[in-house]
């Protein structure tokens, strides 16, 4: 009995001298997460690539030492974007969004390399088990900034600086159509193509084309702010896209469309760091938060702010679809119907948009 005794007593002061000190030292503290950008031109101070430097940096704050971010700018889309998102994820970044249309094979190819490695693949289509995809409907915008082009222009003409004729541009053109018309029925706007995302010398040539044909009120869809220094150059209006334009065009900016990534960015962040991460596809506008419009300019009434944000609240609540025809058939420029009356286009139809609306001076590309 008392060998047993001493017995246990032994093992007891070998769990106390060998057991008790590895409960008792501090964990090691987790590593952040390592999260990468990929940026398709040098950021700058307004434009697509901004907003998404300003989503990361909504991330660092709302996260904190959770994350450890970082970018890489001016990233070519093809081969560069692909060793550019290998090295990421080589670096051990667990997390690497990729915003750019072009960057979706490379990280496709990639993530097949990296299957521990979760990938974003902003305004991508083609998801994998480590891919996501997000976009949003930019063309929500586009139909409350259309509101007010067609209550400014004084010419009933606006222009349209577009960059390739992919169903986004074309999506975006139709709706500020058809929100222009929808206060403005004798407006018309003229399109031009140039078949570029970023040359500021071929954007401000296209903007002051589209001025010598009487147009006083400018959208555009590329990638920098020449079209917006243009039109402050000229005494005309503009609606900036992306970003908050103001500085560039202080006199010409009335509205503008921007884009929100921080909220996105944020929560697929999150999803990493507690595991609940899964690929999916979001498309998003603005009930989602994802694209805004404001930012009015000096010179824009208050009736005419109160009146686009009026439409944006029924946006946000589903009350208002840009797509949807109402109290009479939808047409495109050549006469065909698109949306019959009463009907309204389902998100694969809105995808695969080939067609510009009646009111548009301009063919698919040209």
């Amino acid at each position: 009995m008392y060998k047993n005794l001493a017995g246990r007593a032994v093992l007891a002061w070998a769990a106390a001298c060998f057991l008790t000190p590895a409960f008792s030292q501090p964990q090691a503290s987790k590593e952040p997460l390592k999260i990468g950008f990929v940026y398709v031109t040098p950021v700058t101070d307004a434009g697509w690539v901004r907003q998404h430097e300003e989503g990361r940096k909504a991330v660092d704050a709302a996260l904190g030492g959770k994350v450890s971010t970082t970018f890489v700018e001016n990233v070519p889309e093809g081969t560069d974007a692909e060793r550019v998102i290998r090295d990421l994820a080589q670096q051990g970044h667990r997390l690497i969004f990729t915003p750019s249309f072009g960057y979706m094979e490379p990280t496709l190819k990639v993530a097949r390399d990296f299957p521990g490695v979760k990938f974003e693949s902003i305004t991508g289509y083609k998801t994998a088990p480590n891919v996501a995809t997000a976009n949003a409907r930019y063309y929500e915008g586009r139909y409350l900034a259309g509101i007010a082009a067609g209550r400014m222009t004084r010419t009933n003409i606006a222009g349209y600086v577009a960059g390739f004729p992919i169903p986004e541009v074309l999506q975006g053109i139709n709706a500020f159509t058809l929100g222009m018309r929808s206060v403005n029925p004798h407006a018309k706007v003229v399109v031009v193509w140039l078949n570029e995302w970023f040359d500021p010398p071929k954007e401000r040539d296209a903007a002051m084309a589209l001025f010598n044909q009487n147009a006083d009120v400018i959208a555009f869809h590329t990638g920098s702010t020449a079209v917006m220094a243009a039109a402050q150059e000229r005494g005309k209006l503009a609606v900036a896209y992306h970003s908050d334009m103001r500085k560039i065009a202080p006199d010409a900016q009335i509205v503008a469309v921007t884009h929100q990534w921080g909220g996105y960015y944020t929560e697929r962040a999150r999803a990493v760091l507690d595991g609940s991460w899964k690929s999916g596809n979001v498309w998003g506008g603005v009930k989602e938060g994802m694209i805004r419009v404001g930012d009015f300019g000096r010179k824009v009434p208050k009736a005419v702010q109160q009146e686009v944000l009026a439409r944006q609240q029924d946006i946000a609540a589903g009350r208002l679809q840009p797509f949807r025809a109402v109290a009479a058939d939808v047409r495109d420029n050549e006469g065909h119907v698109v949306i019959a009356r009463g009907a309204q286009l389902n998100d694969a139809q809105i995808l695969k948009m080939n067609w510009l609306v009646e009111g548009v001076q301009g063919r698919v590309g040209r």
